[in-house]
């Protein structure tokens, strides 16, 4: 739909300019004054994404949108999770030499949820903060392991020196680690689990310090806390995920149609799906329509709509990784889409869903998502800068706030001279309608003629361009001057056309690069002396 309104907005900019440029000031009788000289163009849309010159002599449309753009974050997420790792001896007393270890065991820990079953993550960033607790009266020497827990090939290991303390007054060193890059295998000693990590404690008393006295009422403690921890590789059974949304946008712009046609040209409509991860997936497009400025509602209908299609996952690896495209396409075989289109709709509606492992955990946890892994659903149609009008009509409401004395020296008559040099094939009828506040009609100002079509000039051998002069009077009579105290909104309604020099029909024309419009508007009034 935006087609349309890059079309339309440059006559909109001018009536805009014309409802909007009086000023309230002092006239001699028989004034021309110069109001407006400017020149209306595409030139500042080109390469916004949406219209491109390119090589071709005319401006063509790009409509591809991203609808939905996923990544690990959105499937794989760990919240901060504290992982305690406690020890005390199985018997009431020891007495420990000096260098001897108290402890030396492993422990599972569970992180995550079992929504998502991990097997192996790699941090890309994130800190564990260490907290370590010592309650002999003499300084012990703690090594922390962390099994399945490395970076290039080296397992986590920190060792820490902890002053002595007391059960009731332990010594205590606080930490803080960064392990972003690491990789975190999460299937417990077994190897057969997930969400499962392992921590290693290793307790020796200081060598060169006192032989002393252990119970089993002293704890060993340390406290790892995983914080802010990002994930950019996951391997596991992420679930049966189900991702549905129904989205509405407006077009505002399409607001100001009131009546007419348009005709547009033949366009593919594609939805296309590409999988980034390895996940097996279902997609479907559940509803899409559009209401225009009537309340009337064209929904799009196929065979496509409604429709489960079967999402492949991607193939390869983390250097190798290839993505999955799967394309769900419309056009005028297979579905309603030119009438979709020419319902000039300002409200649009996109229902889909997507559904993720759909027959479920078929990998045996095989699952993986990579950091370049992304899964998109774009909106994709690309067409020429064409289009068909045939009475197609806008109406926009502008403000306004002049007045004048009838007392004294005052506007008693006018003509806006508006005189228009037009590169677009386009003509348009304009009509300027004068309201109160309540938006009752109490002046209509039609143009003199209408604003004609470039098809019906000739080329210009300066820059090539075809081009069509044209001037449009708008008469501001007595009346309308009198009522300039009740007049608060102008209306100004343009009304295109696209005809054939040759047969005078609307048929569709193509834009120019290039295409502009240039326009001066001067007043011609006539005053009335009050002494």
């Amino acid at each position: 739909m935006n087609v349309k309104k890059l079309y339309i907005l440059p006559f909109i900019g001018i009536l805009f300019l014309m409802s909007c440029h009086k000023e309230k000031t002092t006239w001699d009788s028989n004034w021309v004054t110069p109001l407006i000289n400017d020149t209306l163009s595409l030139n500042n849309l080109v390469n916004d994404s949406t219209l491109t010159a390119g090589m071709s002599t005319f401006y063509q449309v790009d409509l591809t949108r991203t609808i939905l753009n996923l990544g690990i974050e959105d499937f794989v997420s760990l919240p901060d999770t504290l992982i305690t790792h406690n020890f005390n001896i199985a018997v009431p007393s020891l007495s420990v030499p000096p260098g001897f270890s108290i402890v030396n065991e492993v422990e599972e820990h569970t992180i995550g949820n079992n929504a998502v079953q991990l097997k192996k993550i790699r941090v890309s960033n994130g800190v564990i903060k260490m907290e370590v607790f010592n309650p002999v009266n003499t300084k012990t020497f703690f090594t922390v392991q962390l099994p399945g827990v490395s970076k290039n090939g080296i397992e986590f290991q920190e060792q820490y020196e902890v002053p002595a303390g007391t059960n009731s007054n332990p010594g205590t060193i606080v930490a803080s680690l960064d392990i972003s890059g690491y990789d975190l295998l999460l299937t417990g000693v077994s190897g057969g689990e997930y969400n499962v990590l392992q921590s290693r404690l290793v307790v020796a008393t200081d060598p060169a310090g006192p032989t002393v006295t252990v119970t089993n009422a002293q704890v060993f403690k340390v406290n790892a806390l995983f914080k802010n921890i990002k994930v950019d590789y996951a391997r596991g059974y992420f679930g049966n995920k189900i991702i549905s949304d129904t989205t509405a946008y407006n077009i505002d712009f399409l607001n100001s149609v009131t009546s007419g046609a348009v005709d547009l040209p033949s366009v593919n409509l594609q939805f296309e799906i590409t999988n980034g991860m390895k996940i097996d997936a279902k997609a479907l497009i559940t509803t899409v329509s559009n209401t225009n400025y009537l309340g009337n509602t064209v929904s799009l209908s196929g065979t496509q709509i409604g429709v489960p299609l079967y999402i492949d996952q991607a193939t390869g690896n983390w250097s190798s990784l290839t993505n999955s495209t799967t394309l769900i396409g419309f056009d005028g075989m297979n579905s309603n889409l030119e009438t979709y289109l020419e319902n000039l709709g300002k409200s649009h509606t996109v229902g889909y869903k997507l559904e993720m492992n759909p027959f479920g955990n078929v990998s045996g946890g095989w699952n993986e998502i990579f950091p370049n892994s992304r899964l998109k659903v774009k909106i994709k149609a690309q067409m020429p800068l064409a289009i068909g009008a045939d009475g197609l009509t806008l109406r926009d409401t502008f403000n306004f706030d002049i007045k004048q004395d009838l007392e004294k020296s005052h506007v008693e008559s006018g003509i806006l001279v508006l005189n228009v040099t037009n590169a677009f094939p386009l003509s348009s009828g304009v009509k300027l309608f004068l309201m109160d506040v309540n938006g009752v009609v109490l002046h209509t100002i039609t143009g003199s003629s209408d604003i004609v079509s470039s098809l019906y000039g000739s080329i210009d051998p300066s820059d090539g361009k075809r081009k069509m002069n044209s001037e449009v009077n708008f008469v501001l009579n007595e009346a309308m001057l009198i009522d300039l105290e009740n007049i608060t909104n102008i209306a100004v309604e343009t009304q295109f056309n696209t005809p054939d020099p040759i047969t005078s029909t609307n048929s569709q024309v193509l834009i120019p690069v290039g295409a502009f419009i240039a326009v001066k508007l001067k007043a011609k009034l006539v005053l009335k002396a009050v002494l």
